[in-house]
């Protein structure tokens, strides 16, 4: 069984920069993808972004050129690099991994202060 632990979340002033990391269990190279999520109060759970197995990457539009995606397979972990943020990047961050089974973590919260 697969576990995900992420880290890093916190309280942070408005156009700072936090980074998070997502940690597997397993080897993070046997999954097809990763990606991050978020959730604000009231809100549906959201599409960050994704990296794929061969390290392609995506983001959603609210994040591009702000937030940065990577991992590090020696050390089964993904990490979100954010800067520039805003308050409405408040929420809960999940990370996510998927083979033939989807996995998630418990998420983090990260606050950001106007």
């Amino acid at each position: 069984q697969v576990q995900l632990v992420e880290s890093g979340g916190g309280l942070v002033q408005a156009g700072g920069s936090l980074t998070l990391s997502c940690t597997a269990s397993g080897s993070i190279f046997t999954f097809n993808g990763m990606g991050w999520y978020r959730q604000a109060p009231g809100k549906q759970r959201e599409l960050v972004g994704t990296i794929q197995g061969a390290g392609s990457r995506s983001y959603a539009d609210s994040v591009k050129g702000r937030f940065t995606i990577s991992r590090s397979d020696a050390k089964n972990t993904m990490y979100l690099q954010m800067d520039s943020l805003k308050p409405e990047d408040t929420a809960v961050y999940y990370c996510r991994a998927w083979t033939g089974l989807d996995y998630w973590g418990q998420g983090t919260q990260v606050t950001v202060s106007s």
